[in-house]
This record gives C-alpha cells, sequence and structure tokens, in this order.
C-alpha cells in the first residue's frame, strides 16, 4: 500500500514524466516553424530544468521500492498508471484533460519562476 505522502510524491513524478514528454514530443515538431531556433532553445531549457527534478523525484521513489511500470490509455478521456510498489501492484486511474491541464500549470509555473 501506498501511503498519502508516498501517493502525493509519485503524482508529482508522474506530472514530471508527462512534461518532458510532451516538450520531446513537440521538440521533434519543430522542423516546419519559422522560428525553429528560438523554440528549440526555449525547449532545450526547460528539459534541462525537468531533468534533474525527475531522476530525483525517481530516485526518491526508488528507495521507496515504487516504480511505475506503465501507463495505458483506456479511451479517450482517462488512461491507467500501473505502479509496483514492494507488497504489490496498484493500478491509478487519471482523466487525461485533467493530467494534460496540470501539466500546463505546472510548466507555467516553471516558466514564471525563471522571469
Amino acid at each position: 500500500m501506498i501511503s498519502l505522502q508516498d501517493r502525493a510524491l509519485l503524482h508529482q513524478f508522474l506530472i514530471l514524466e508527462l512534461a518532458i514528454r510532451s516538450l520531446q514530443r513537440d521538440f521533434n515538431q519543430f522542423d516546419n516553424l519559422k522560428l525553429q531556433v528560438i523554440y528549440r532553445s526555449f525547449t532545450e531549457q526547460l528539459l534541462k530544468q525537468l531533468y534533474p527534478m525527475y531522476y530525483s523525484q525517481k530516485q526518491t521513489l526508488a528507495n521507496k521500492r515504487i516504480r511505475v511500470i506503465r501507463w495505458r490509455k483506456i479511451d479517450e478521456y482517462f488512461s491507467e498508471v500501473l505502479i509496483a510498489t514492494a507488497g504489490e501492484n496498484l493500478i491509478l486511474q487519471y482523466a487525461n484533460n485533467a493530467v494534460k491541464t496540470e501539466v500546463e500549470h505546472f510548466l507555467q509555473a516553471l516558466i514564471a519562476r525563471e522571469d
């Protein structure tokens, strides 16, 4: 079983992972843009900030014997995350739009901190 404190840590990790995935996916789409150099450098800076946070969270979860096994899209509205813990496997469901909004707010807050 995952404690509430560990669940909050896991949720933060999932948001970080999705933020990195989204930025990496967007990074590959910049080839068609006129200002691709600007978008690429901005995205690279964000990714450089996110990677240390991501690996730190991942290590903290690993020390608690918690790891994410996989994401699975149920339908257009919901996704499941399979979590392995020391005692059992756990499946958490997330609403896709809510997670997307949370990732956007997280990235906006990160950008605002830079300014």
